[in-house]
């Protein structure tokens, strides 16, 4: 099977499209499937359309949709925090995404947040795409997961291996999403090559081959590929990409 796959999209649906397309993904004549990383919403001004390109994916069987922690702060907007503007949900675009999906005007947002948190229960999102997301994928060579695989955090900040780490508690999974998975790597491997998103791509680069900055005008967010992993987010809303590789398993 030719899996084309992408990480954290964040509502960029148009840069999506055109990554696609110049990845040749479109014109496939092959069996394939498009697997994305998690983070299909926030930042990007086209929740709408993502939305119903997901649903379209969905419908042909032909995407794997791995958890991130957007989705994680989505559910929690519409549930926990009953759609209150809490600040992580505004920076992190989470509330811009509720607000794209119900159609809520800021103001009336504000004065109904509980009504806004029922109408953001009530999206294709949140009903259809995200119970339809998965922890991880795997196939024979690798694993795709959104930021890293639940491992053994240690006094220094690194991570040691798990080896039942499919079997992880949910709220594993939910606090992996956050891990950088390029510094994960150096001290916590697999037998399989790990994709990941979550983390700009220039910080590997960066600080691991010492090329370029993290956010400066010689940044590089091309996918990073370390020991044993390869990292896919391009940080669209800065760098204006999106990064698609394509693999067969």
């Amino acid at each position: 099977m030719k899996y084309y796959v992408t990480a954290d999209v964040h509502g960029f649906y148009t840069k999506l499209n055109r990554a696609l397309d110049e990845a040749g993904y479109f014109a496939d004549p092959e069996p394939h499937r498009l697997v994305i990383l998690g983070d299909f919403f926030d930042r990007g001004q086209e929740a709408a359309e993502m939305q119903r390109f997901l649903l379209g994916l969905m419908e042909r069987d032909a995407v794997i949709l791995v958890r991130g922690n957007h989705e994680d702060l989505f559910e929690d907007l519409a549930t926990v925090h009953r759609g209150l503007p809490l600040r992580h949900h505004v920076s992190n675009g989470t509330y811009a995404t509720a607000l794209q999906l119900t159609g809520f005007d800021p103001a009336t947002a504000v004065r109904r947040h509980r009504a806004l948190a029922a109408a953001a229960r009530e999206t294709p999102f949140y009903r259809r795409i995200i119970p339809a997301t998965v922890d991880w994928f795997e196939t024979e060579h690798y694993v795709f997961v959104h930021g890293w695989i639940p491992g053994v955090p240690r006094r220094d900040g690194s991570f040691g291996y798990d080896p039942d780490w499919r079997k992880a508690s949910s709220e594993s999974w939910r606090e992996a999403r956050w891990i950088n998975g390029m510094d994960a790597a150096r001290s916590c491997r697999e037998d399989k090559t790990i994709l990941c998103g979550h983390f700009h791509c220039s910080y590997g680069h960066a600080v691991y081959e010492h090329r370029g900055s993290e956010f400066g005008p010689d940044a590089d967010f091309s996918p990073y590929r370390g020991p044993g992993m390869i990292a896919l987010d391009a940080c669209t809303a800065y760098s204006g990409r999106v990064n698609v590789v394509v693999l067969r398993d």
